[in-house]
């Protein structure tokens, strides 16, 4: 067509497009208000930015002007549209996000036409929840759209500003992750995802026939990380899905996520991972406020939250420490050799804030019983573990360990705990008898971390697509 099209975001930059200059513009319509021979229209590019459009009836081409308000008339809201206008500046425009000028509208065409009849309106879907509640009083309060709704119409839920920012959170998570583990050494693999056998630990499995065979979707790429250290890749991570088949219809459970997971060669001590990993969430943390403001600003807009708090060293509460606090917070630990629940952990969030002034901390020594035939048990006490979890917020985010690289040790464990060494784990346990450096890595959940670090409600508004147990589609 030989046109070329501008972003509403310059368009307030005088030098690039001064008053009187003409441009074209690609958006939703995001709302137009047609009545008798004008038009006011707003187009929307990248769920945040805005710019009012206007058509005044033209008394020398009545019949020109007609046509226009009529086809004007057609257009539905959400609707792709391209627009010729042309600038006119000194205006005062304060429900867009240009406000200080506004086009003329010269030409205008439907690239895709929304229904007319739409799930939702996208200002709805970006209301917050005490502007919703505070308008039902009124004689004409704003709809509260429920999650079930908004996620059979997700396409249409990530439209709202906020929503569309929790995505590009969550891209930004992920780049700034590679960025630190780069920069610390690692190489980033791709593990698979079908693997022989029922399970690596036994349960909470999707299986599927593999020509005759049972294979199951990858809990973790947890074997395959091991692997990897004793083919001497050295430090690795990986950014890939993860399944797990939990009946699980919690805030914070999917059944499907993105992990994060790294492993590394050891020389000494697993509180070499623990500074690796601290390091990386820094970087994160850091890298979200600095770089990322404005989808920040926009999020907490909506989704009201603090920023996090952290510290520069790494926070590493004991087991028996944590058993400490929780006692004294009035919770029945028994023998201290049993996993922490939910409200467990959030107890022991609050307690470290308030002891050491952080959002996120790490919590080590768990009892061998509850963590997976892989992990390192203390070598003074066996009962415990050289395991390790990580919190925001009081909730875990990241599950890790030094493993266990002794491959007549890793029998031993299995054997203890029930769990059949079949060809899922023959390959595995050969790659540590063909000799394999100690290491230890982590787990993390990425929409864990956004859901947390933005403070939202529930985990499915940082996953794209939630898969849940009740949910498959969209």
């Amino acid at each position: 067509t030989g046109r070329t099209f501008s972003s509403i975001s310059n368009l307030e930059d005088a030098d690039q497009h001064p008053p009187g200059s003409t441009v074209w513009l690609r958006g939703r319509l995001h709302s137009i208000r047609v009545k008798g021979g004008s038009c006011f229209l707003v187009l929307r590019q990248d769920s945040f930015h805005t710019v009012q459009a206007l058509f005044f009836k033209d008394k020398e081409d009545p019949d020109g002007s007609k046509k226009m308000i009529n086809y004007l008339k057609t257009l539905t809201m959400e609707s792709v549209i391209d627009l010729e206008g042309t600038i006119v500046g000194d205006a005062n425009v304060k429900s867009c996000s240009v406000q200080t000028v506004e086009l003329n509208i010269n030409r205008i065409h439907a690239v895709s036409k929304a229904q007319s009849q739409l799930p939702f309106l996208v200002e709805d879907a970006a209301r917050s929840e005490a502007e919703v509640e505070a308008s039902q009083s009124t004689d004409r309060p704003f709809p509260r759209l429920g999650q079930e709704l908004r996620l059979d119409n997700r396409w249409m839920d990530l439209r709202a500003p906020a929503n569309n920012a929790i995505m590009r959170v969550q891209s930004a998570i992920c780049q700034l992750f590679r960025e630190s583990l780069y920069a610390q050494g690692f190489n980033e693999i791709h593990t698979p995802k079908l693997i022989a056998g029922e399970s690596e630990s036994g349960a909470g499995v999707f299986t599927t026939d593999y020509f005759g065979t049972t294979a199951c979707l990858a809990q973790s790429p947890q074997l395959y990380k091991q692997m990897a250290i004793s083919a001497d890749m050295g430090r690795v991570f990986e950014i890939g899905p993860v399944f797990r088949a939990e009946n699980s219809n919690t805030r914070r459970h999917l059944c499907e996520f993105t992990g994060l997971d790294l492993e590394m060669e050891i020389k000494d001590h697993y509180m070499e991972t623990l500074e690796v990993v601290h390091k990386c969430f820094v970087h994160i943390f850091s890298g979200l406020e600095s770089r990322f403001g404005k989808e920040l600003a926009m999020i907490r807009e909506q989704y009201h939250s603090e920023p996090l708090t952290f510290t520069e060293e790494p926070c590493v509460i004991h087991w028996p420490e944590a058993q400490e606090i929780l006692t004294e917070k009035g919770f029945d630990m028994g023998d201290g050799m049993g996993d922490l629940n939910g409200a467990m952990e959030l107890a022991l969030g609050e307690a470290i804030k308030e002891k050491h002034g952080t959002d996120f901390f790490m919590l080590d020594k768990y009892p061998s019983d509850i963590r997976p035939f892989y992990t390192m048990p203390d070598p003074d006490d066996d009962r415990f573990s050289n395991s390790y979890d990580m919190f925001i917020r009081g909730l875990e985010i990241c599950s890790g360990a030094q493993r266990c690289h002794d491959p007549d040790l890793v029998q031993e464990i299995l054997q203890k705990k029930g769990i059949e060494a079949g060809e899922g784990l023959e390959s595995y346990i050969n790659s540590f008898k063909d000799g394999i450096s100690p290491h230890a890595g982590a787990g993390i959940g990425l929409e864990r971390v956004v859901f947390l670090y933005l403070g939202l409600d529930n985990v499915r508004k940082a996953s794209m697509f939630p898969r849940d147990p009740s949910r498959c589609t969209p």
